[in-house]
């Protein structure tokens, strides 16, 4: 009598959930494979500059990262790069917003810390000015020594953006919403912003970040506005709306990397490791400050902001030690204020 050996099922048959699991994680993997790909691309392309960034201390190794930031009114990518290269001159290119933007050591949370453009300080080389000069004087380089000094903390790195291509930012992510508390005309170009909510994409965005006249506190009113719309972004960025949807993502990146200078110290692999190192962080981790401020003046015919040279050191003493977070409420009024105040 004959028998009949029955073959057993080959081992991917036998085991389809764990298979599936497996081609789950092939797919999942090819996927980050192709958008760290990607994003080393992206990063690869911004154009680099030399800014005087020297090491950080050795005793300050493993504090938190400052990076200066400085926006510009340059109108064409590239344009700053350009400008360094060929030998800077002077009011070639200024700066209206100057922030020192704090991450902490843990990578926990992160702080913006805004010096108005006409604050009056030292500029190396020069008699003492606006600080927003040394951007104008000497470019980068001295926009970096001019801030350190007015700080007293040390930059690990600059990255210079242009508010005009960001407003494609905004069409990128769908725009943010911002509330306006009270009808408020901007004397210099008629526009008007109604009470209540608004949908900032495009110029409307770039409207509002740049207004000062008609708001009651000026420039310091546009701080605020910047530092407001800047939360706005933040938020729409960390949402799973934009984090989930790879296309909005890719066109976001896509968007800041084309419109950003970074110096020629902060290489491929530390933002993209910073980059990674703050996927944790969400817009309840973000806080905005603006410097201290102790009264206006007038000096050899300008408006002139004096800061509280006492206070301001201990902010950003604070900010060097890595401990904002244990003072933050000695500076409550110069927080940023509820998205629903900001005018």
């Amino acid at each position: 009598m004959s028998t009949t050996t029955e073959r057993r099922p080959g081992w991917f048959r036998r085991h389809k959930a764990v298979t599936g699991l497996v081609g789950l994680f092939l797919v999942l993997l090819l996927v980050v494979i192709g958008w760290a790909a990607y994003l080393n691309s992206q990063i690869g392309g911004v154009p680099r500059i030399e800014a005087g960034i020297d090491p950080p201390p050795a005793d300050a190794a493993e504090d938190g990262v400052n990076i200066l930031l400085a926006g510009t009114d340059s109108r064409r990518p590239g344009e700053l790069a350009r400008l360094v290269r060929s030998g800077w001159t002077p009011g070639a290119m200024r700066t209206d917003t100057i922030m020192d933007l704090h991450v902490t050591e843990a990578r926990d949370a992160a702080y913006f810390i805004s010096i108005p453009r006409y604050t009056w300080t030292a500029v190396p080389g020069h008699e003492a000015q606006k600080i927003n000069a040394g951007f104008s004087l000497g470019g980068p380089e001295l926009y970096v020594d001019t801030v350190e000094r007015f700080t007293g903390i040390h930059i690990d790195h600059l990255a210079v953006i242009d508010w005009e291509g960001f407003k494609d930012l905004t069409k990128a992510i769908g725009g943010v919403d911002v509330t306006v508390p009270e009808t408020v005309t901007d004397s210099s170009t008629g526009k008007t912003w109604q009470e209540g909510p608004v949908h900032l994409e495009g110029e409307e965005a770039l409207a509002y970040v740049r207004q000062r006249y008609g708001l009651p506190n000026g420039d310091f009113d546009r701080i605020q506005r910047q530092q407001n719309f800047i939360r706005a972004v933040i938020a729409k960025l960390l949402s799973k709306g934009t984090l989930l949807n790879p296309i909005r993502l890719s066109s976001a990146v896509n968007n800041v990397t084309e419109q950003i200078t970074l110096d020629s110290t902060f290489s491929n692999s530390e933002v993209r490791d910073l980059a990674v190192s703050l996927r944790g962080l969400r817009a309840k981790d973000v806080t905005f400050v603006t410097v201290p401020l102790d009264r206006y003046a007038r000096i050899r015919g300008q408006s002139a902001v004096l800061a509280d040279k006492r206070t301001v050191k201990e902010l950003f003493a604070a900010a060097e030690a890595d401990e904002l977070e244990q003072h933050i409420e000695d500076w409550e009024g110069s927080v940023l204020k509820p998205p629903a105040q900001v005018r």
